[in-house]
């Protein structure tokens, strides 16, 4: 056996209504879970134990969507609406990362500012461009950081220096699958449309054939901005929303994120239930782009599976803290437009969100109960100079949730090796 024993206040998820919390061991065999105790059993007397004091351990964090082509100019344009951002900022910055030297010098920082944040996993958008790409999923892999990563697809409705063409945007697409698919550990490919608008029907059928060929992930955007909204009506108007759309060209399944949900029909989330989509909800964008505050407690209501995401850079911080405590925020806004009557969320509420929800997407990551892959955070809030003693570990771990950054993290795990 390989054993790894850690010492320290425990914190994790077994559903979204309760934190659950011990001060004591956590045991890992290898990559998995083995156990947490109070006590540490006998037969483990002889192992070495990590005493890591009054430090807090908690499951890694997962960041279901983001653009790393955006990492560069992030913290910008957000005085704009989304479809004026995209064209003054999004798409001149993405066309720059064909230039591999320019892609190395971002594409590095962009994924050990990630690590450094306490993101384990992540929902990636690259752009179209397949070798820069692929060296995204190398800088992954180098700073052990897992997830799934997207060569994105665009054949219409964008700007010509970034219109790829039907054909070979699937062509591309494909060869880079076979390059990657089976080439990393913590990485995966998968499918990415940008989102309906830039692409046409004849893409989006031939992007859902390649995920069932491949048995991929799906990663895009869902009824996020009332503009869009009505460009995907115009084409589609017999279809009653954008999910119904990506489901006709069979890009809905249970191993699909959709970004923000902004306005979904009551159609559409029943079919997000039934086709098990994860939603990853991106409160600072959501606010940023002046998008709109999406029904979260009506879609958990429903039992839709709902992470979070940073969605760099219409969000501006890399930080799943921020989008924790930012997804309280506007859930309170939300109560009150709902005249009090859709519950704001709790901090056990985004916690979950953050960990088990989010991990969901990965296997069985995101909680430290017995069998779970083994992903941690070992978190130091020494630095907010109170004493401890008179806090339980909830409330502890709900004052770094909404004070907490980069520097209250000392510790990663990804898959049980240390990074």
């Amino acid at each position: 056996m390989s054993i790894k024993i850690l010492k320290g206040n425990i914190v994790y998820s077994e559903t979204s209504k309760k934190l659950k919390t011990c001060y004591g061991y956590l045991v890992v065999d290898g990559e998995l879970i083995e156990g947490v105790y109070e006590t540490l059993p006998e037969c483990y007397q002889d192992y070495e134990v990590k005493d890591l004091g009054n430090r807090i351990i908690i499951p890694g964090l997962y960041d279901l969507h983001l653009h790393a082509p955006q990492f560069p100019y992030r913290g910008l344009g957000l005085d704009m609406q989304l479809m004026e951002w995209l064209d003054t900022y999004a798409f001149p910055t993405e066309a720059r990362f064909s230039d591999l030297e320019f892609a190395e010098k971002y594409y590095d920082r962009f994924v050990q500012e990630m690590a450094k944040n306490g993101t384990c996993r992540a929902v990636i958008f690259s752009s179209i461009h397949s070798e820069s790409t692929k060296l995204l999923m190398n800088k992954m892999e180098q700073y052990g950081v897992g997830g799934f990563v997207g060569k994105i697809n665009m054949d219409m409705l964008c700007p010509d220096y970034l219109n790829e063409g039907t054909d070979k945007s699937l062509e591309d697409t494909e060869r880079w699958i076979l390059e990657t698919k089976d080439k990393y550990d913590l990485v995966k490919p998968c499918i990415t449309p940008r989102f309906i608008p830039t692409c046409s029907s004849g893409l989006l059928q031939g992007l859902g054939k390649l995920a069932n060929k491949y048995n991929l992930a799906t990663h895009s955007h869902i009824s996020e901005d009332i503009d869009e909204m009505k460009i995907v009506h115009d084409r589609y108007p017999e279809l009653d929303s954008d999910g119904e759309v990506y489901d006709k060209f069979g890009l809905l399944t249970n191993r699909t994120v959709m970004a923000h949900c902004i306005y979904p029909t009551a159609n559409e989330m029943d079919l997000l239930k039934i086709r098990g989509v994860t939603i990853a909800h991106c409160p600072q964008s959501n606010g940023n782009v002046a998008a709109g505050i999406p029904p979260i407690r009506k879609m958990l209501n429903k039992g839709i599976n709902i992470g979070l995401g940073s969605d760099i850079s219409g969000g501006y911080s890399l930080c799943i803290f921020r989008a924790m405590s930012e997804a309280v925020y506007l859930s309170k806004l939300k109560w009150l437009e709902s005249k009090k009557k859709d519950d704001f969320l709790s901090v056990a509420e985004v916690f979950y969100m953050a960990t088990k929800a989010g991990g969901k997407l990965f296997g069985n990551v995101g909680s430290f109960e017995k069998g779970y892959i083994f992903d941690a955070l070992v978190l130091d809030d020494s630095n907010f100079y109170v004493d401890q003693e008179n806090l339980t570990i909830e409330e502890r771990l709900e004052r770094i949730i909404h004070l907490g950054d980069d520097r209250n993290i000392v510790q990663r795990y990804v898959s049980g090796k240390k990074y």
